[in-house]
């Protein structure tokens, strides 16, 4: 299987209009103008990778509005980013308490799970998101749910949702590339090949894609696009587990 990290979504759709990082929101006489202003300037920091000054305003959100789910899940994801677990985890309830319906905050907290290790709690709420026909990106929660499922072993199910994905969003790389990467496991090589294609005129190559895309060549005798693949591996992921496994297969 090949590693990837869940896709948590755009932060500044968590909230209408522009992200602001100015040092401080300008006064606002109406509560949830000013609670609104607050997020924004944390969002911004946020995106900015300023974790550290995205807690202040946000904190300030909270204390405007206590049930804010768009401040606790931006906290969450700033606690994420820093590693902070316990703290994340309590924002992301918090925020599920607020809107336990909401699919961006189901999918990011799968997200989280899916981190932490916890793939059978995370597949329960990628499952919850999914059921929101209406949610704008329902097609990166069913790359989600594919995810959960492979790494609980359920192929048929894994491939049902990256299908799924698909079927919402042709454009989905992260789809392709986990069913090209069944698909050779399954020795299902013409498939396999034609998701792989699809994959490569969308996303950039990690390490894990190029050995699949070198196998993948050899397989089809595409000697130039195996050549340089394998130039690829080797150049830009020379200590990875990949690059050594082609290091072997041209030596065998």
């Amino acid at each position: 299987m090949s590693k990837h990290i869940v896709v948590i979504g755009l932060l500044a759709v968590l909230l209408g209009g522009c992200v602001t990082t100015s040092d401080q929101p300008r006064r606002k006489t109406n509560p949830d103008e000013a609670r609104d202003a607050y997020i924004q300037l944390g969002l911004g920091y946020l995106q900015k990778g300023e974790t550290e000054r995205a807690k202040a305003p946000l904190s300030e959100a909270l204390k405007i509005d206590s049930r804010s789910e768009s401040a606790h899940v931006a906290l969450a994801l700033v606690f994420q980013q820093e590693g902070e677990n316990k703290s994340a985890e309590k924002h992301f309830r918090a925020a599920l308490a607020s809107a336990p319906n909401n699919a961006r905050i189901l999918n990011n907290y799968g997200a989280f799970l899916m981190e932490q290790q916890r793939h059978g709690e995370a597949l329960e709420y990628f499952r919850k998101a999914s059921e929101d026909t209406l949610y704008a990106e329902r097609s990166r929660v069913f790359e989600n749910l594919g995810l959960a499922y492979r790494s609980l072993g359920n192929t048929d199910e894994a491939r049902a949702s990256f299908e799924r994905a698909l079927r919402l969003n042709s454009r989905q790389p992260l789809a392709l590339l986990e069913l090209a990467q069944m698909e050779f496991e399954a020795q299902n090589f013409v498939p396999a090949w034609n998701y792989y294609l699809g994959f490569t005129q969308m996303a950039p190559q990690s390490a894990s894609s190029l050995w699949l895309g070198v196998q993948l060549a050899r397989r089809f005798n595409d000697h130039n696009r195996a050549a340089s693949y394998a130039l690829q591996l080797r150049r830009l992921y020379p200590a990875t587990p990949e690059a050594r496994a082609l290091l072997e297969s041209e030596s065998s």
